[in-house]
């Protein structure tokens, strides 16, 4: 089990952007900055490759670049980027209304999202994500049985905990949905939304095609990743849920592509 308390994830986050400002970073300049152990470092190097977010080389790390079929697993992504995540979160849940169905897809983004739709009154969800059924199936919830209806699609789970496939996908068709909040493993001008895994993406695609509006959430650091498969063009997505860390250039182009672009607010009030 990795560690995962906010000081470890505020470390990785620290680490990234050093890796995405410097294009690489030495594992003794990191013990010195942060003040922590080589082993500590080391930790959160081999955390953070395996979600995909940089690439381990001797000695250290580096940025990693060109698209991606490597597909982290639900764990190791779950404390990147863990206030950009929240912040994301919170404007995506401001996006559901009372009495709505939504769907929610798999990913660490998304079942932040739906972390915090728990008490909104009379609220139907569709999801193929075995962490967000788990998190809002009646005898998982402390709250007791009241709470969002679930229906889960059924399919293969990938190594993101995401249930895929003819069966999942089968099963979205014949639904119709208010709102569908996605991640994303990347997002660019070229490639729009993208995942490493082809049969996510296909059941991404029957999720949009259920859905009356898409919500994309994907916090700064997705920006520029591209992965193996498309599933969204910009100009399919209604909204683009991002942080304030996002770049100048990203926000004019999301802007000129989207429907609309909200960026969360990461700084404490």
């Amino acid at each position: 089990m990795t560690e995962s308390t906010p000081l470890a994830a505020q470390r990785r986050e620290l680490i990234l952007d050093t890796v995405r400002r410097k294009g690489a970073v030495r594992v003794a300049v990191l013990v010195e900055q942060l003040k922590v152990s080589d082993m500590t470092i080391r930790r959160d190097l081999d955390v953070l490759a395996k979600a995909g977010a940089v690439e381990k080389v001797h000695g250290g790390a580096v940025r990693t670049s060109g698209t991606t079929s490597d597909e982290p697993g639900f764990e190791a992504k779950f404390t990147l980027e863990a206030t950009a995540k929240a912040a994301v979160a919170d404007a995506a849940a401001e996006l559901v209304k009372p009495g709505s169905v939504v769907a929610i897809a798999g990913g660490t983004t998304t079942y932040a999202v739906a972390h915090r739709l728990r008490d909104i009154a009379g609220l139907t969800v569709v999801t193929n994500s075995l962490p967000v059924a788990e998190l809002l199936r009646p005898s998982g919830r402390e709250e007791g049985p009241d709470g969002p209806t679930l229906l889960v699609t059924g399919g293969a789970p990938t190594k993101s905990a995401s249930l895929v496939g003819p069966l999942a996908d089968q099963a979205i068709r014949s639904l119709q949905v208010d709102l569908l909040i996605v991640g994303a493993h990347g997002v660019s001008e070229r490639a729009g939304a993208t995942t490493p895994n082809l049969a996510e993406a296909e059941t991404n695609r029957a999720l949009m095609s259920a859905a009356t509006r898409v919500a994309v959430v994907a916090d700064h650091s997705k920006w520029g990743v591209v992965g193996l498969s498309r599933f969204a063009a910009l100009s399919e997505i209604d909204y683009f849920v991002s942080d304030d860390g996002l770049g100048a250039q990203a926000r004019a182009l999301l802007g000129e592509n989207v429907g609309r672009l909200i960026l969360a607010n990461t700084q404490a009030p």
